[in-house]
């Protein structure tokens, strides 16, 4: 999905660029539809706020409501976000 102002496109980051402690919001997915589903059935949509808990390598450790996830670097790198 896409997000429509494209000012947040240009100041959006990948995921995998936020350190442990960050707090951001998901602005849009770069990926298909396969992976919109994937990342809709864990709970990661478009406005979903995040906190980063850890960092492992590439791969992040993630809280989204009350569920922890972990995501690899390829997943966290398509999805951009902006300091909640």
């Amino acid at each position: 999905m896409v997000a429509n102002d494209i000012t947040t496109n240009i100041r959006s980051f990948p995921l995998s660029m936020a350190g442990e402690g960050d707090e951001v919001r998901i602005v849009m997915h770069r990926g298909g539809a396969g992976l919109d589903k994937r990342l809709a059935s864990m709970g990661l949509q478009i406005n979903s706020k995040i906190e980063i808990l850890q960092r492992l390598g590439g791969s992040l450790v993630v809280a989204v409501n009350d569920i922890r996830l972990a995501l690899g670097a390829g997943m966290a790198h398509k999805i951009m976000v902006l300091p909640a």
